[in-house]
């Protein structure tokens, strides 16, 4: 959904750095996958293709923070 987003707080040797990343367009989504010790990111459409990748190697990955958009009536 627009408006889902991932934050990617990474070790950058004596300080952090955060990333972020937002589904840019209504109907896509946000997918977080970890495997072989790298934290993946993925924008998919609707039909599942990928439109944007972000990479992280896991070991440097101090958190990754999924909030997902306020959606009214959702209660």
């Amino acid at each position: 959904m627009k408006g889902d987003r991932v934050e990617i707080v990474v070790d950058a040797g004596d300080s952090t750095k955060t990333y972020e990343m937002t589904a840019t367009r209504a109907g896509r989504r946000l997918d977080v996958a970890v495997r072989r010790g790298v934290v993946e990111v993925s924008e998919l459409t609707r039909t599942g293709t990928v439109v944007r990748t972000a990479r992280f190697m896991a070991s440097r990955v101090l958190a990754l923070v999924e909030q997902p958009l306020d959606r009214p009536g959702a209660d």
